[in-house]
């Protein structure tokens, strides 16, 4: 029986994928793996029996990456789940941010006791004038899922669209229209487009990558949207920027106070994926991702190790996590010849500072074995599926 901790609400689409061999709950002790949304585990104490964690959404700043590698602890994540819902809100943005819509919005409502409301309203409607989108140079950074949608979607609304990402997958650039135009760097979007669009994770690299620097280099009455963190902005070189009118608009997914009330900014309560549907894919990603580590031993969307698929033909499986150090598979495969244990197949993959080996073998493997294995230098730690 595998204990799955809830931490958040999380979907029935999803849960209903658990059957009879797991119990899951908000108040469930000594667990196997962790389940979430938004909630943060980075003051949370983990057991020795924690194994993974699968967050039903993309980011997962509220999880303690490094320290859950530590303890070889999988995370997983959803990339893509919700990659429609945070298009589609993008795409409102693109819209708000050139029509002063809710500033129009607004604005009728304090004409609630106006007897010449109707009068009042097309008199004041030239206050509201915006540009159209259509033929404007729309910029694109980051073309993950969410990013690749927002430039075809754009594409086909008539705007000329620009794209950089020097990490872009082989799937993304499959998706992506042939229309988009590959930019050189980001300094050409900056300097070239009209409207700009962020995509890119949080990362010691692009955190405050939005800064006074880059909003010199923008078009005068650029209007920029962030959808995808908050931190990737400095909040004081971003008001000066719509201060002065360098940019004409910001429309944020993220609340900071300094924004709040602030003349052309535009601030979200973070929806980019608060609809039914993307909650109902992240949930079920996320725990078929968790089954699937949990029953096979397989990796997929793991933030903090390698990607591992290896199908099961076998009667027993060590999945084995260590530190990424030279010689350790050479001292397990000596440690199994030495007890005439035959491994029928066997695959290891690193990442960073860090490796991931599944062995497949039809040979009982001893607990002493095993815990040969545990004691070796950088192993961190040993699990057996059978």
């Amino acid at each position: 029986m595998y204990k799955v901790k809830l931490m958040n609400k999380i979907s029935s689409e999803g849960l209903d994928y658990f059957n009879e061999d797991y119990e899951y709950g908000e108040t469930l002790e000594n667990e196997d793996a962790i389940l979430l949304r938004s909630a943060s585990l980075h003051e949370y104490e983990f057991t020795n029996n924690v194994k993974a964690i699968a967050r039903a959404g993309a980011g997962v700043n509220n999880i303690p990456v490094e320290k859950c590698s530590e303890k070889g602890i999988v995370v997983f994540n959803t990339p893509g789940a919700n990659a429609n819902a945070v298009k589609e809100l993008v795409l409102c943005a693109l819209f708000l941010s050139s029509r002063k819509i809710v500033e129009s919005i607004e604005w009728v409502n304090t004409l609630k006791d106006d007897e010449n409301i109707g009068k009042t309203a097309e008199k004041g409607k030239s206050n509201f004038v915006g540009p159209e989108i259509e033929g404007k140079k729309l910029g694109v950074i980051g073309l993950g899922a969410i990013g690749v949608l927002v430039a075809n979607a754009a594409n086909k609304l008539g705007m000329e669209v620009y794209g950089y990402d020097p990490f872009m997958s082989v799937n993304s650039a499959w998706a992506l229209s042939k229309h988009v135009r590959k930019a050189k760097d980001m300094d050409e979007i900056f300097k070239t487009c009209d409207y700009i669009t962020v995509h890119v994770p949080s990362t010691k690299d692009t955190k405050g990558m939005l800064n006074k620097e880059k909003f010199a280099l923008m078009k005068d009455g650029a209007r920029l949207l962030n959808f995808a963190r908050g931190d990737l902005v400095v909040n004081e070189d971003l008001l000066e920027a719509v201060e002065t009118g360098k940019l004409s608009k910001y429309i944020t997914d993220f609340a900071a106070q300094e924004f709040i009330g602030k003349d052309n900014i535009i601030v979200l309560p973070h929806l980019g994926a608060s609809t039914p549907e993307s909650e109902d894919n992240c949930a079920r990603m996320a725990v078929q991702e968790l089954k699937d580590f949990l029953e096979n031993g397989n990796i997929k969307n793991s933030v903090n190790f390698p990607a591992v698929n290896q199908p099961r033909e076998s009667k027993v499986r060590l999945c084995i996590t260590n530190k990424n150090m030279p010689n350790i598979l050479a001292r397990i495969s000596k440690l199994f010849a030495d007890h005439n244990l035959n491994i029928e197949n066997m695959v290891n993959r690193s990442r960073g500072d860090y490796a991931y080996t599944l062995i497949d073998t039809n040979d009982d493997v001893r607990q002493d074995i095993i815990e040969r294995i545990e004691a070796a230098e950088g192993i961190i730690n040993v699990r057996v599926i059978k």
